[in-house]
């Protein structure tokens, strides 16, 4: 990169004191670092210290007199390539996602048009806490890129999870990626992903269904996306926003998702995350079923089309790479190896869905990859991080395919 214009966001908290050596790493790189302190953050840094490393002002406040005379914070939010948010707290995270402008921090965010790299931080209960997943969801919709949050030790005594701020080189690494233009790993790939559960109708107001919230599928979406990649994700039905810069198809049901599958290749890389339904009814009935003095309802089950082994087992326009989900609650490794040789597919991603592990509609997952020739064990990271890792490893595989 030639000189990046990096404009720092300290948030406050304890991870703020990491920040300092951030600032060093990035310089070390040949950026310039501008810092926007935080009310919050000067309680953990101070403005000598931050300014002392950045080698520029310290800015702090929105109604300065000097740095406002020319809107300053305008001209913050212009002079910067990219603005990273570390720490990015929840009350930081909260501001961005509902446009909030009451401080120097969250004017200059709102006012920006550089892209924007958060690292979260926070306790692991503020983190999981369904308002901070609703905001982080819907900033990465709009392009907003995350780096962790990891696992490890809180500052609360006693206590540890996901929520630990990426070390200064990780982030420094994920500033690096962001700012690379259009050579990113994937450039000039085609990926395809489907995400979510199918719903299967019964009747015009139940399905069949599965607890699928999505979160995995569209992380890896978005991921590639940032990675270069045209990505095409076909989608059930879920809570959660598009990712910013994929195309993505809307489907229901299982047969419907085939249909939008075949629809969009050929593809590079399909990545099969779906839960998609095993079965569906034989016949759905046009309206609602009612209870009645002879029990509940027989209801006849077809198998479902099999979308991964379909895929898998094409002739001429079978992607080079075709990844799938082993969603299982016992014998996670043995059931992988099964499906691999089942499906016909190159690598599954084998995770436990067990209520214990709290994988279904959570925020982190563990992860092993099954291939012909081993497992590859990972640590527990948030869905982000897998994506990002996931994404990593097919464009290694793409590279030495060729």
């Amino acid at each position: 990169m030639t000189a990046p214009r990096i404009l720092l966001v300290i948030g406050g908290g304890v991870a703020a004191y990491k920040s300092l050596d951030l600032i060093r790493r990035l310089k070390e790189r040949g950026s310039s670092v501008r810092a926007i302190l935080t009310k919050a953050g000067a309680e953990f840094v101070t403005p000598l210290s931050v300014g002392t490393l950045t080698a520029e002002p310290v800015f702090q406040e929105l109604f300065d007199l000097t740095q406002e005379q020319d809107v300053g914070h305008i001209r913050l939010a212009r002079d910067a390539d990219l603005v990273l948010v570390a720490p990015a707290t929840a009350d930081l995270l909260a501001k961005m996602a509902n446009g909030l402008a009451n401080d120097l921090a969250s004017t200059t965010l709102l006012a920006t048009t550089a892209p924007i790299l958060a690292a979260p931080a926070m306790n692991p209960t503020m983190w999981a806490h369904p308002a901070t997943r609703r905001n982080v969801a819907w900033l990465e919709a709009q392009g907003v890129s995350f780096v962790g949050p990891e696992i490890g030790l809180m500052a609360e005594r006693g206590e540890s999870g996901l929520g630990r701020m990426s070390e200064p080189l990780a982030i420094v690494a994920a500033v690096e990626d962001r700012l690379r233009p259009s050579s990113g790993a994937l450039a000039g790939r085609r990926v395809l992903v489907t995400s979510g559960p199918t719903h299967e109708p019964i009747d015009p107001v139940r399905v069949l269904a599965n607890r699928s919230s999505g979160r995995q599928g569209h992380a890896i979406a978005a991921a590639a996306a940032r990675a270069g990649a045209e990505v095409t994700l076909v989608s059930g039905p879920v809570a959660i926003p598009d990712p910013a810069g994929v195309t993505v198809i809307h489907v229901e049901s299982a047969r419907q998702m085939l249909s939008a599958v075949e629809a969009a290749l050929p593809a590079d890389v399909a990545v099969f995350a779906a839960a998609v339904a095993d079965w569906r009814v034989a016949t759905d009935a046009a309206h609602k079923m009612k209870k009645g003095a002879g029990g509940p309802p027989a209801l006849t089950l077809v198998e479902n089309p099999d979308i991964l082994a379909t895929v898998a087992r094409r002739g001429e326009g079978r992607p080079t790479l075709v990844v799938g989900f082993a969603a299982e609650t016992e014998n996670v490794l043995d059931n992988a190896r099964a499906k691999l040789a089942r499906k016909g597919c190159d690598l599954i991603v084998a995770n436990d869905v067990s209520h214990a592990g709290g994988v279904m509609g959570g925020v982190s997952n563990t992860v092993h990859l099954v291939t012909a020739d081993g497992v590859d064990s990972w640590t527990t990271m948030s869905k982000e991080a897998v994506a990002e890792a996931l994404v990593a490893h097919f464009a290694g595989r793409l590279g030495a395919s060729q």
